[in-house]
């Protein structure tokens, strides 16, 4: 008896909630719309494109709301694509040694548009170039793997730099590299 009057109480206070969710201002609405958005942000940092569409998931956000919360944040600095893109590549850099074509990916993957994308990633491979990224990722693979011994394994070490977004000159001229001077150490 006691279970039943617990859930006919909290269907009530439902109820009452859906009512008082239908009973917001256009304000209350908009401000509800910032809060999420700021918690959104604070978690990560996201584009402009990415927010826009974390907030429209929302059943309450319109997107008369949601259009004046991201100029509202825009004004305020805490949304700008051009510092995320830059930022997030520089960041995935930093990490690991990665190619533009991977980062690009990554960046559209995140709602960049492609012109803000190349931008930041000219800034980045102008501080870091590909050449040393590459260098850096044979290295680090060298390291975990080993020279590659086989045609197989320098075929493994050609697939996974050009996953990593290294263009396939660049690649083929490293790899090369690398089983060039096996073979040398070989016939020393």
């Amino acid at each position: 008896m006691a279970l039943f009057e617990n859930l006919s109480e909290m269907r009530r206070n439902n109820i009452e909630h859906k009512d008082r969710e239908r009973t917001l201002t256009p304000e209350e609405k908009r401000r509800r719309t910032f809060d999420r958005a700021i918690k959104l942000i604070a978690s990560r940092s996201r584009s402009v494109a990415e927010l826009r569409e974390r907030l429209l998931q929302s059943r309450r956000a319109t997107k008369a709301d949601v259009d004046a919360v991201i100029a509202r944040l825009k004004e305020y600095g805490y949304l700008d694509d051009e510092r995320f893109a830059f930022s997030y590549a520089s960041l995935r850099v930093k990490q690991r040694p990665i190619g533009k074509r991977r980062l690009e990916r990554d960046l559209k993957f995140k709602k960049v548009d492609s012109a803000t994308a190349t931008a930041a990633l000219d800034l980045v491979f102008a501080e870091t170039p590909e050449e040393e990224l590459i260098d850096r990722a044979i290295e680090k693979r060298l390291r975990l793997k080993g020279k590659p011994s086989s045609r197989l394994e320098a075929k493994s070490l050609f697939d996974h730099l050009l996953r990593q977004g290294f263009p396939f000159e660049l690649v083929s001229e490293k790899v090369r590299a690398v089983i060039q001077t096996d073979f040398e150490e070989e016939e020393d």
